[in-house]
């Protein structure tokens, strides 16, 4: 068989086993998926959603998942709907944006505390939006529940034209302040723009307080609140075991991203990428041309689109434990990457002090025939994957029995 042949036929076998896992589960029942370094997994869907966001696990089991129009669902343990919360943010989706990201204070048990973000339309100029978080108390009852107290902690600065690239995925970092990626809303520049926080990671209080140790504090306005620079469209943030930070982001024609998020670091967006603009025009250059920039732990070309990220550190999966799992929009794939400490080249150092440096790499794909939007991890330690669009399904993944 022609090399050429053989491709065709590797690649309509993929498709064929992807569309099957797709129709199979539709109906509920559960079936099995092996991933490209053969290691299969049972896969059940649970529920469906209409362009689903965001998944957070409350503390007695259940969970909230938002949906990009603006609903906002209480799952039972099971992951079943429960019933609606009431009193969120009300959105206007266009786009990219709408109602996003929803995670849990960690003290949730004592508090009741919330954060949500979603993107909000300029008051005297329609055409201009940006994205916002709100910090809320979250009363549940049998069947849903309601946001009260809801307070504005964090806006993006400022709001442009557009629907994309909001970015907005938030995390609690273990000395308990408020991570937030912000995308660079398709505008390029202010990525490298210190007087904007758009293209930026921010850290600031879970009141929305710029802190004294975040690396350019003292400057005054937004820039008070930076703890990265130089990022496109980042749609997972995750922290792992020994507390590193961690975000992807989605590169332009080639290129996407997963990095290892240092303080104060500039990670080279706009100036410099391992893809190419979409009219196939380079950029100034690579990443490793370029070291004073810091240079992602992985990149993928083609792209795959990444959205949703967690860092895995359950039982259930023991020998996973460290490992990363992204979803895939355009890739339509379930990505698991592991990591590696190596020693720092000087010529790629990238900016850091450090005499090692992490690099990762894809171990696994589990191909899927849909966009992933979410992927989390639940409390019995089962890997939830969350679609993309209209009739999105939520499927748990555990060890094949």
């Amino acid at each position: 068989m022609s090399a050429a042949k053989l491709l065709r036929t590797t690649l309509l076998s993929t498709s064929i086993a992807a569309i099957g896992l797709y129709a199979h589960a539709q109906s509920g029942e559960a079936m099995t998926v092996e991933g490209s370094s053969g290691t299969p997994l049972t896969a059940t869907p649970l529920e469906t959603f209409d362009s689903a966001w965001a998944m957070t696990f409350l503390p007695d089991g259940r969970a909230l998942v938002s949906e990009k129009d603006g609903n906002l669902w209480l799952l039972d343990a099971e992951g079943s709907k429960l019933g609606e919360i009431t009193n969120v943010p009300e959105v206007d989706p266009r786009g990219q944006g709408g109602l996003d990201d929803i995670i849990i204070h960690p003290d949730f048990e004592e508090n009741n505390t919330v954060f949500v973000s979603y993107v909000e339309r300029d008051e005297e100029d329609d055409s201009l939006s940006g994205a916002v978080v709100e910090k809320a108390m979250l009363s549940l009852t049998d069947e849903g529940g309601n946001l009260n107290e809801r307070n504005r902690v964090w806006e993006q600065s400022q709001k442009v034209p557009g629907n994309g690239h909001y970015g907005h995925r938030l995390a609690i970092a273990p000395d308990g302040n408020l991570i937030i990626t912000s995308g660079e809303r398709q505008k390029f520049s202010p990525a490298q723009n210190m007087d904007m926080n758009l293209g930026k990671i921010i850290r600031v209080t879970t009141d929305g307080k710029a802190l004294e140790d975040n690396p350019f504090y003292g400057s005054g306005g937004v820039t008070d609140t930076i703890w990265s620079l130089g990022h496109r469209n980042l749609l997972g943030v995750a922290f792992d075991a020994d507390g590193q930070l961690w975000a992807h982001e989605m590169g332009p024609k080639d290129g996407d991203e997963l990095n290892r998020i240092v303080k104060g670091e500039n990670y080279g967006y706009p100036i410099v990428s391992n893809g190419v603009h979409y009219n196939d025009k380079q950029f100034f250059g690579n990443h490793e041309d370029y070291p004073i920039y810091e240079n992602p732990a992985l990149s993928w070309t083609p792209v795959i689109s990444p959205a949703g990220l967690i860092i895995y550190d359950g039982e259930m999966f023991s020998d996973w434990q460290g490992n990363a799992f992204i979803g895939g929009l355009s890739s339509q794939a379930l990505i698991r990457v592991t990591f590696e400490e190596t020693p720092l080249d000087n010529q790629g150092s990238g900016g850091t002090s450090s005499t090692m440096e992490t690099t990762a790499n894809e171990a696994e794909r589990y191909e899927w025939g849909k966009r992933i939007r979410e992927v989390e991890q639940g409390p019995d330690g089962a890997v939830y994957v969350l679609e993309d669009g209209e009739g999105g399904r939520l499927v748990r993944l555990t060890p094949e029995e």
